[in-house]
């Protein structure tokens, strides 16, 4: 059994059988071969967030797949720090999914000895472990609140941007990078192996020479990298194949939205296919979290104009992102990965679908996370008690916040929000300095959400160092306990 370079490199470590015995390897200690006393079966896994990419070292004859339990697995899922059960942590083994209960307890009935078990929950780091030589597991996942910035498909080749960036993060409390795997136009970052990619132009201008490599680096700075795409609004896709485009009743040709960019059909099938082989390459390439973007109906441009394969219904656009979204949380199972989705700021606040198709319930039964776009610039109508959002970032992410848990019987671990990191394009266009920054992140935290996202599509996050500077000052940190927002009607 050997250790090389990489395996140190990227801490991962080999859990190993050696009759009854299990040992835990770490890959840091040395390189080379480890000298066993009797044959072995090892699993590889990863203090890093490439776990996800754990294979199982094949075992050299039938005598030493013996030794392993061949029976329906039992196990319990923890918290490493507190050793406190986790409910609804996601369990997947050869080919069955299934969720922790109340007490972290969960039950595989189809045990193959070589496949690792893939163990995720919402508000944790993903980890692997092997098939256990007894009926009972004990998974420990390592709590973990995502706090990133935003490189669009342009910025992550633009040295200046992606240092001020990675700066950043390094600098301050920061801990996690989106990035465009495909996006706002319809382009591909990088290289993929999807056929109809290479043909419909989405790989004209790649951004990424080596995307395994650029995640691999991000890794070894312990950086969580999120992987974006961008998944209806493609005007490239839709101008290749008209037909699973929205059609515009009046020209006969691909609709457009007020940007001038064409959509695709969110109904049709073959767009499914596309998108989410697309983010099947993204989970191989090793992106800790995909995260599917524009998965909605639109929103802006002549909407009486178009037309889709079904009628636009309430009922059918539900129906659709609810599908859709099922399908591609099954399809990337088997890889680790989280799955988040991007939906609209007033979803909480309404009961209907806000005529996109977005229902807060419904998307969470499907995602790991959902990433509210709270900007205060968004909420054009205000929210209850704030007309004029922008003059109150705080309150209107917090009420957002505590109104979504109540949507969804206070999973708070499953929010994670894109916050406001750019002017104000709503209102009176005033700045959103490191203040409204600071304030915005100090209702996340109250809230207890999965950490935060922030938004700046110039990628320059000019306020961005202050206010993180500013939470950590020891006065910051008393305002966020001593203040509470006032009281709101609901």
């Amino acid at each position: 059994m050997q250790v090389n370079r990489t395996m140190r490199r990227q801490k991962q470590f080999l859990v190993i059988l050696v009759g009854t015995c299990l040992l835990t390897w770490s890959c840091q200690k040395q390189s080379g071969p480890i000298g066993l006393a009797e044959p072995a079966v090892a699993v590889l896994g990863s203090e890093n967030a490439s776990s996800a990419q754990a294979q199982p070292v094949e075992p050299k004859n039938e005598a030493e797949t013996a030794r392993l339990f061949h029976g329906p697995v039992s196990g319990i899922v923890l918290n490493s720090q507190e050793n406190l059960p986790i409910q609804k942590a996601t369990i997947f083994h050869n080919g069955e999914a299934v969720h922790s209960d109340a007490e972290g307890h969960f039950t595989l009935e189809k045990v193959d000895t070589k496949q690792p078990i893939l163990v995720k929950a919402s508000g944790y780091r993903q980890t692997s472990v092997p098939v256990p030589v007894e009926a009972k597991l004990k998974v420990e996942l390592k709590p973990f609140d995502a706090k990133g910035l935003y490189l669009t498909h342009f910025g992550v080749s633009s040295k200046l941007l992606r240092n001020r960036v990675l700066g950043l993060i390094k600098e301050t409390d920061l801990n996690a990078l989106v990035i465009d795997v495909k996006g706002d136009r319809g382009l591909l970052s990088y290289k993929y192996d999807v056929p109809l990619a290479s043909q419909d132009g989405a790989l004209k201008l790649t951004t990424i020479k080596d995307v395994q490599a650029f995640i691999r680096d991000l890794h070894q700075q312990d950086i969580y990298v999120i992987g974006r795409i961008v998944v209806f609004k493609d005007n490239i896709l839709a101008n290749y194949k008209p037909e699973w485009a929205i059609i515009d009743t009046r020209t006969k040709k691909p609709w457009t939205d007020n940007e001038g960019l064409a959509w695709v059909d969110p109904a049709r099938k073959e767009v499914w296919d596309y998108n989410i082989a697309i983010a099947r390459e993204a989970a191989k390439a090793g992106f800790d979290e995909i995260q599917f973007d524009y998965v909605r109906f639109p929103t802006d441009g002549k909407l009486s104009a178009t037309k889709y394969s079904q009628p636009n219904t309430m009922e059918n656009r539900v129906k659709t992102i609810d599908t859709f979204l099922e399908t591609a949380h099954r399809e990337l199972l088997p890889y680790n990965v989280y799955f988040s989705a991007d939906i609209f700021g007033y979803t909480p606040w309404n009961y209907n679908d806000t005529d996109i198709g977005q229902k807060i319930e419904h998307v969470a039964e499907h995602v790991d996370y959902i990433a509210l776009m709270v900007y205060p610039s968004g909420y054009h109508l205000g929210i209850p008690g704030y007309r004029i959002p922008v003059g109150h970032p705080r309150e209107v992410v917090y009420y957002t916040m505590e109104k979504a848990k109540k949507r969804l019987d206070g999973q708070s671990k499953k929010l994670r929000p894109w916050l406001q990191n750019f002017r104000d394009y709503a209102f009176d266009r005033r700045p959103y300095t490191g203040t409204e920054i600071k304030l915005q992140i100090q209702a996340c935290d109250e809230a207890n959400t999965s950490g935060w996202l922030l938004w700046d599509p110039t990628n320059k996050y000019f306020y961005t160092a202050d206010a993180m500077k500013a939470l950590k000052s020891g006065t910051d940190q008393l305002a966020v306990k001593s203040h509470k927002p006032e009281a709101v009607s609901q």
